[in-house]
């Protein structure tokens, strides 16, 4: 039974190593903003809306512990290379998405993977962190082999090798393999496979009582308990947020980082 409360951003006292975010990246029109979609409310948009850029934010509550994970849903378009950048460089978990009907946008998720490596390469070199990032490819648009572009054996060369580089082929618009996709980017990034959308129960932010921590304290949590929540009013953090979150990355401010806490914003 959930308690229900009104909600206060006090009440998510969540600790920054359970914070993380997901970048979604790739061409126009491939079907990015559909899987978000799916993961999010397990729905399907029939019309095409171009993305500029969409933040998204889902807070979980996973055996008494909780975390929050920010989507970042990128344009097609990256008229900014610069806030592509810095999307890759803020992003812990990624996926990359091409269409098979498309070739060109497969050549654009190449591109993509190598971007990715040589940026967080970048930035391992003034942290001395692992540039290992957890990293699936997607084929969309599975429900199209008529019209397929790219063959399967063209893309197992391109993740050949690599331990934290997965592939699907899925449908975002009959739902299929977009639940396995997303288990296995979160067991590579080691976050509980729970968070993935079939794994845990949907509940509405009025019900957040499974999110206040303090709620756990008199009670131990059950094997089965994960429960995830849409945050609706989330916003991106700004772009001085992230500029200063690399800086102190870069000059060695992660090392407070058991201290600090994610902003509820």
């Amino acid at each position: 039974m959930i308690k229900k409360m009104s909600p206060s951003e006090n009440d998510f006292d969540i600790p920054a190593k359970n914070c993380y975010r997901m970048v979604i990246l790739g061409s126009t029109k491939v079907g990015k903003s559909a899987i978000v979609s799916r993961f999010l409310n397990g729905r399907f948009e029939e019309q095409y809306t171009p993305t500029i850029e969409d933040f998204h934010r889902k807070l979980y509550s996973i055996r008494g512990d909780v975390y929050q994970l920010d989507i970042l849903d990128t344009s097609g378009n990256h008229p900014f290379p610069a806030m592509r950048r810095l999307s890759i460089l803020t992003g812990d978990v990624f996926l990359l998405v091409f269409s098979l009907d498309n070739r060109e946008s497969f050549r654009e998720v190449q591109r993509l993977k190598q971007q990715i490596f040589e940026t967080k390469s970048c930035l391992k070199n003034k942290t001395k962190e692992n540039v290992d990032v957890p990293l699936v490819i997607c084929g969309n648009k599975g429900d199209r082999e008529f019209s397929r572009e790219v063959q399967r054996e063209e893309i197992e060369q391109l993740v050949a090798g690599d331990e934290q580089c997965a592939y699907f082929e899925i449908s975002a618009k009959r739902n299929t393999n977009v639940d396995r996709m997303f288990q296995t980017l979160f067991t590579m990034a080691k976050l509980p496979n729970e968070m993935s959308p079939d794994l845990h129960r949907k509940v509405s932010l009025q019900y957040c009582d499974v999110l206040h921590r303090k709620s756990f304290r008199s009670k131990k949590p059950k094997d089965g308990d994960a429960y995830g929540i849409v945050a609706p009013f989330a916003r991106r953090p700004s772009v001085h947020s992230d500029l200063m979150y690399i800086k102190e990355k870069a000059i060695g401010g992660s090392q407070g980082k058991d201290k600090e806490r994610c902003v509820i914003s």
